[in-house]
């Protein structure tokens, strides 16, 4: 349920998350393939080109029709192992989960439900879009096209999902206010990296590197099986939000420290 139904239920947490590579186990690759990609992010990281504009040179140079785009990453891609597990947990334990994705909601609907079951429908989804080219319609070859889901740098600011949250309890400071994460894997999470109470960015990625550069706290994650006990355990009190990202930052200086003794 979008904001402000999302709230009906009176959260304690709500988890907003990245799809391609942080619920899967790696990122889609249509178009140009995987090494292109990774040129294309690393450029965004460094401030040469905007996501916005990588991400639709990648989505150009596809020509597949969009239905075979589904059913090619139906048969490829594959579910983080632990993920459904946690889902299973969220939805026991009235913790809404929300995807924020530069993907595309049909690619990501269709794969949540091929890869959870029925229970992917019910996952709320917010993204870019896909759209017949002039003339054409999704059924054929170059027939489709990406249709950005804001006019930013990003395409998908995902900071105008979060932000609604937080204001809403900044304008009533009176009311409980749910504790807010975030997970992610890359050059698409950056306008969500400072917008919730923890975030959790993916070990060996580019958003560790752009949280560093940036002096921005995270804790690192390889697999949902850590997210699933570090969340839980802040559900049931066993951990605070604060002494996780604590955590985190100790975490990141030893990594560093050891990466200046390898040197």
């Amino acid at each position: 349920m979008p904001y402000p139904q999302t709230l009906k239920e009176n959260p304690r947490i709500i988890f907003f998350t990245d799809f391609d590579g942080t619920i899967t186990l790696e990122d889609n690759n249509l178009g140009f393939g995987a090494e292109r990609r990774k040129q294309g992010n690393a450029d965004t990281l460094n401030n040469k080109v905007t996501f916005r504009d990588s991400f639709w040179e990648m989505m150009e140079s596809v020509e597949t029709p969009f239905p075979e785009c589904i059913q090619l990453l139906c048969e490829n891609i594959k579910l983080d192992p632990f993920f459904k597990d946690f889902y299973q947990w969220s939805r026991e334990n009235q913790v809404p989960v929300i995807v924020l994705s530069s993907g595309m909601t049909p690619i990501i609907r269709s794969l949540l439900v091929h890869l959870i079951g029925p229970e992917g429908n019910d996952i709320e989804i917010v993204s870019n879009e896909v759209v017949d080219k002039a003339g054409k319609t999704k059924d054929q070859a170059d027939g489709w096209q990406l249709k950005f889901h804001d006019d930013s740098g990003f395409g998908h600011d995902k900071s105008l999902t979060i932000r609604p949250y937080a204001e809403h309890f900044a304008s009533r400071p009176n009311d409980p206010r749910p504790t807010m994460l975030y997970a992610g894997d890359g050059v698409s999470d950056l306008s969500a990296a400072r917008e919730t109470d923890l975030l959790f960015a993916k070990k060996g990625h580019d958003l560790i590197t752009y949280c560093e550069r940036e002096g921005i706290p995270f804790t690192v994650f390889e697999d949902w099986q850590s997210i699933f006990a570090t969340t839980r355990d802040i559900l049931e009190g066993r951990r605070s939000v604060k002494g996780v990202a604590e955590e985190g930052v100790e975490q990141a200086q030893e990594g560093k420290q050891d990466v200046e003794t390898v040197k």
